[in-house]
């Protein structure tokens, strides 16, 4: 019995037809999208997918045949896995692995719940600053809180982006002349 349980780069990247990405989709929606001619393949992943009849290469990149308007949301939405993304998994205080999320000016004393108010943080300085301000310590974040932005973070969200991917969503490092 083959396995047929997804892996970890199990997903595709569904372009518009003008090469604007769209969303991240599983393999097997792409290769439906490939094979209805809704979609042709612009990189294959690893592998083949086998039918009776044919095989196809694993899509990795898809791209719609026809335009599709899509309204976008004009934030990215604050969730606590994409708070530890946006933070890199490390303390905004101490920079330590992060396990839990912190209000910089506390919720006790009229704080909003947004990205410019919450940080990564460890358990230590989370339980250490309690309900005080990082000024009223004596402490400094490493880096001011900000609401992510970007092409990837609205297609990904906290995922993390297959290197393939990295021509349509404007990932690469620029080059040093």
């Amino acid at each position: 019995m083959p396995d047929i349980r997804p892996t970890a780069g199990s997903g595709a990247l569904v372009l518009n037809a003008t090469y604007e990405p769209l969303c991240v989709v599983s393999v097997r929606r792409a290769a439906i999208l490939v094979l209805s001619a809704k979609a042709v393949c612009v990189a294959d992943g690893d592998g083949i997918l086998h039918s009776a009849r044919s095989a196809l290469p694993v899509p990795s990149v898809v791209r719609l045949t026809r335009f599709v308007r899509v309204p976008y949301r004009t934030h990215v939405g604050l969730s606590r896995r994409a708070i530890f993304a946006r933070d890199g998994w490390r303390c905004a205080y101490c920079r330590g692995p992060a396990e839990t999320i912190d209000h910089v000016f506390p919720r006790s004393r009229g704080g909003r719940h947004a990205w410019e108010n919450v940080v990564a943080a460890c358990a230590r300085c989370n339980h250490t600053k309690g309900d005080k301000t990082p000024a009223e310590l004596g402490w400094r974040l490493h880096a001011l809180p900000a609401a992510p932005k970007g092409t990837a973070w609205r297609v990904l969200g906290h995922r993390a982006p297959d290197p393939r991917w990295a021509d349509w969503l404007d990932l690469r490092e620029p080059e040093a002349a």
